[in-house]
Parts: C-alpha cells; structure tokens; sequence
C-alpha cells in the first residue's frame, strides 16, 4: 500500500498501481476490441523539461495513451492529485497541446470523453 492508500495490483502478469488503474485497463481493452479506439498502451513517459545545468530531466509517465480517429488521448487515472501531479499536468499541456489529456478520477470511469462526446 502506497501513502496514499493504494494497493498495487497484479493482473495477468502486469502491475498496476492501483485497482482503479487496473479496472480502467480492462474497460479500454473492451473499447479497442470494440474498434473504438487503438494503439492503446501504458505507462509512456513524456520529457516535460530536458536535463541541463546538472540536473536530471523533469519527466511525465501517463498511465494510458490510445488513438481515437486522429486524436492521441493521454489519460491518467487518479485517486489523488498531488501538487507534483499538477504541476506536471500543467506543463504536460503546455508542451503538447496537440495531445488530448484525460483525467479520469477514481469512480469516474465512463463511456464519454472530453473530446468529443461517447466512445
């Protein structure tokens, strides 16, 4: 359990960091079987900020990222934002607007999107 109060979660040899997370997988399996979207994956890491002056790269790991018609959908699933999440957030769409950001919240799962109304 994460300070949070997640529970890591292992669901057919992959790990998530909460069931939320897991849950929200599945139901996006079930979109792109159904042909509503595609290309989904997880955990792809985005560089907010390059490294430089000796420190490391501020980076942004979205829990998923999928295609919807010609939009990329980067989607995160949260229980809890911490300030460094907004702030990543924040810079997320700062640095790539063409990008739709999805937040879903724990409990909010749901056949519509911010894009552009249902799956």
């Amino acid at each position: 359990m994460n300070k949070y109060g997640n529970k890591s979660v292992e669901y057919l040899g992959e790990d998530f960091d909460s069931r939320a997370e897991k849950d929200r997988y599945l139901e996006l399996l079930i979109l792109q079987k159904g042909g509503k979207l595609s290309n989904l994956r997880r955990q792809a890491k985005y560089e907010l900020v390059p490294a430089g002056y000796g420190e490391r790269a501020v980076t942004y790991t979205a829990d998923f990222v999928y295609d919807v018609g010609d939009k990329t959908v980067v989607e995160d699933c949260k229980g809890f934002k911490t300030k460094d999440y907004i702030i990543k957030r924040k810079l997320f769409k700062q640095k790539f607007p063409d990008l739709v950001f999805s937040e879903i919240c724990k409990g909010e799962f749901t056949k519509y999107s911010q894009f552009g109304g249902e799956y």
